[in-house]
């Protein structure tokens, strides 16, 4: 997987750190606790390897901060209230690839009942949230559904009223930062990340079994400049991308999404609505080297509330193994064509040559498996056909936060899809 760069982090950070002692033979690991019912205000910092369950609604109050270091899990343990996590200062989770920070749920309650979650909320950030980073995280098991006495429906957050499913994460500051890398999202109930608003960098994740009646993995709304690249994701519900600009906000949507593998987007979705990326009402989207396989459609949009004229796509290469999957994505007046695509014309024509994965997989099937390998092997029509003649928002000055971190979208490749080659 490709790589996302981040800077050193000075002394003056909000993370603590401990010095060595001289004497390395005296130095004791701190024996990590549990937090037994936690709920109401949280701030400061939730220290490494401890487990915190939650028992009720949790908020970082305005102007206050939570830290939350690698190797803590966060267990939302009321299956009565499922609470929600409303973010009114700065949150920042900083894991480790080796010690991720968990969002989760009971191991008791991860069955197939649960498989699409609706076991907790969310984390929903209102718009005194200047900073949210998430970084070597794990949301599972959540998308609770808002009721009158939802703190996020009191508030007026998301979307401010009884019955809807809460996103994994939901952010609206305009002139905020949102920076979500290196995690993992699954058994989702509806969408996964809903941004209504920030700069914002989402790359190197992976998302699998989201959406039940509907739900788009990445869902962007008017307010964002966004990159988005080097995600995989498997058959979310909907859409793996939905770009609107709907919501009027400015400055205008902008997302570069670029190098990112979506596999069988869309086929649980009944409607014309479900498919890989959809693109609509003067989005500006720029579409670059992203490997589709086996999608419902290909890039998508609305002919009655069209894309941005200045939208690019470009470099994109689709599979299809049956009929269905290559009429999909065949290009008309809803399925936009790119430049320089790699697109079968006939089935499985450009086997994209997955290290681990049968392709012949059930369309609607939304179970993943941890073995399965989308990293290309030699000989993948993938390989050599991307661009990098475009430059993410974020690439060179990246986005700092007042943890001292520095996070920057990762390079475009060559290699169309996420992961390169084995």
């Amino acid at each position: 997987m490709k790589q996302l760069l981040m800077l050193a982090i000075g002394s003056t950070l909000l993370l603590t750190s401990c010095s060595k002692s001289s004497d390395e033979s005296t130095n004791v690991s701190p024996v990590p606790t549990v937090n037994n019912a936690v709920s109401g205000d949280v701030s400061g910092t939730w220290t490494k390897g401890n487990t915190y369950n939650i028992t009720g609604h949790i908020q970082v109050p305005a102007s206050q901060s939570l830290v939350i270091q690698e190797g803590v899990n966060i267990v939302f343990s009321d299956s009565t209230v499922k609470p929600e996590f409303i973010v009114r200062g700065n949150l920042y989770v900083v894991g480790t690839s080796a010690n991720p920070v968990k969002f989760t749920v009971p191991d008791a309650w991860k069955t197939s009942t649960n498989q699409f979650g609706n076991l907790w909320g969310g984390i929903i950030a209102a718009q005194t949230c200047t900073e949210l980073l998430l970084d070597n995280a794990i949301l599972e098991y959540g998308g609770a559904v808002t009721t009158e006495n939802s703190p996020s429906v009191k508030a007026g957050l998301y979307k401010a009223m009884a019955g809807n499913h809460v996103p994994a994460v939901n952010y609206a500051n305009i002139n905020g930062k949102l920076v979500i890398v290196n995690s993992r999202l699954n058994n989702q109930n509806e969408d996964g990340f809903y941004i209504e608003g920030g700069k914002v960098i989402i790359a190197n994740n992976r998302i699998y079994t989201t959406g039940v009646s509907g739900g788009d993995a990445i869902n962007i709304k008017s307010g964002v400049q966004a990159d988005v690249a080097n995600n995989l994701i498997y058959s979310p519900n909907t859409n793996a991308l939905k770009l609107s600009n709907n919501g009027d906000r400015t400055p205008q949507a902008y997302v570069i999404g670029y190098n990112n593998t979506i596999v069988n987007a869309g086929w649980r979705r009944p409607t014309i609505k479900g498919g890989s990326i959809w693109v609509e009402m003067a989005v500006r989207a720029e579409l670059y080297n992203n490997l589709l396989a086996n999608d419902r459609f290909g890039i998508k949009r609305d002919p009655k509330n069209p894309e941005d004229s200045r939208s690019k796509v470009s470099n994109n290469l689709y599979y299809g193994y049956t009929q269905d999957g290559i009429t999909g994505f065949t290009p008309s007046t809803e399925i936009l064509a790119g430049t320089s695509d790699v697109m079968s014309k006939t089935v499985g024509d450009n086997d994209p040559k997955f290290v681990n994965y049968p392709l012949n997989t059930e369309s609607k099937n939304a179970a993943f498996n941890t073995a399965w390998d989308f990293r290309l092997q030699s000989g993948s029509p993938a390989i050599g056909k991307g661009t990098t003649s475009f430059t993410p928002m974020y690439a060179t000055t990246g986005l700092t936060f007042a943890n001292g971190s520095t996070y920057k979208s990762p390079a475009p490749s060559t290699t169309i899809g996420a992961y390169g080659t084995n």
